[in-house]
């Protein structure tokens, strides 16, 4: 927690105008309900008036259209985004590692900036390059080869395997496997033959990857996620697949082979994306959609259910399916009445 910051540093931070109590002490954020008299909130809808009116909260981050008396104001057209930046200004995270830990395993021809950190047990393979400031928890294991770029931040118990590439900023969190083999197999003669699982993982600059999520290296080609991807816990993104910047994907959405998901797609949680797909930019997939293979969910639409279909329709289909047993009732009675 950052002490001795004020509602006029963090104004000037944001750049943002300022109401009130310039020299107004900031120390943390947090819900109205829960703040203390030095922690920062947002108000970013009329609904939320009274509860911020209430709050013992004394600086607000509001747009110009929401006022509040009694309180310092800081001044934005969107609260919350303004709101997140502030919360990662006032509250930095905490470190994972300081320096190398003396039971942290690196190997003699592995690379580390000097102000890269690496936490205790953790193991760094042959010819490893990580980059300045960068951060290596404990527990977690690099392999050989692999890249990790500047300012990276790998929660406790990360695996990478051999060679994977991972630009700057990424953070990724605990019990997250990057680069393991896809799940590829020829059958013949009922034997399971194992198609090669040699290619590479690359992930771009300013990714978030979750805990226990896994992505595969490609078969013969490369993985990919682009620049700003965020990926929730328990994600699974398998062999060859593109995934593009700032793409959204929610927990327990699993995504097949060599399918590709273009730049500013969302996708809810539990969805299902088969092998060979394409979602192109923009779209967005519905919580537990299904989405076949080789399905194009097409620029900027919005689908939902199994198999995956313009939510228009969606909606229309699912209302006919809820009245099913109220019109089997009827189909039977108009039977009766035949007979």
């Amino acid at each position: 927690m950052m002490a001795n910051r004020t509602a006029g540093d963090l104004a000037r931070f944001l750049g943002c105008a300022l109401e009130g109590e310039e020299n107004l002490s900031l120390k943390g954020v947090a819900s109205p309900e829960a703040a203390a008299p030095d922690d920062l909130i947002y108000l970013d809808s009329i609904r939320h008036q009274e509860r911020v009116a209430h709050s013992s909260a004394r600086c607000v981050i509001t747009s110009p259209d929401l006022r509040l008396s009694g309180k310092t104001l800081i001044l934005d057209a969107r609260p919350k985004m303004a709101f997140a930046r502030a919360a990662a200004w006032l509250l930095p995270p905490a470190p994972l590692a300081q320096g190398v830990h003396p039971t942290a395993v690196v190997a003699e021809s592995a690379r580390l900036s000097g102000s890269a950190a690496v936490g205790p047990f953790a193991v760094i393979e042959q010819e490893v390059k990580v980059g300045e400031g960068a951060q290596i928890g404990a527990f977690c294991f690099v392999g050989r080869g692999a890249l990790v770029g500047d300012g990276c931040r790998l929660h406790p118990r990360v695996t990478l395997y051999p060679g994977v590439k991972i630009g700057r900023n990424v953070t990724i969190h605990s019990g997250a496997v990057l680069g393991c083999d896809g799940f590829g197999y020829v059958t013949e003669q009922g034997k399971h033959w194992k198609f090669p699982q040699v290619g590479a993982l690359e992930i771009a600059d300013d990714v978030e990857i979750g805990a226990n999520t896994t992505i595969a290296r490609g078969s013969l080609k490369v993985t990919r996620l682009g620049a700003q991807a965020k990926l929730d816990n328990l994600v699974h993104v398998a062999h060859n697949v593109q995934i593009g910047e700032r793409t959204l994907i929610a927990a327990q959405t699993g995504v097949a082979g060599s399918s590709v998901i273009e730049d500013d797609v969302v996708i809810g949680g539990q969805v299902g994306i088969a092998d060979n797909c394409r979602l192109e930019a923009g779209c967005v997939a519905g919580a537990q959609a299904g989405i076949p293979s080789g399905k194009v969910i097409r620029r900027g639409q919005t689908v939902w259910g199994t198999p995956a279909r313009p939510i228009e329709r969606f909606k229309e289909q699912y209302g006919w399916f809820a009245r099913l047993p109220e019109l089997a009732e009827r189909v039977r009675d108009l039977e009766k009445e035949r007979k």
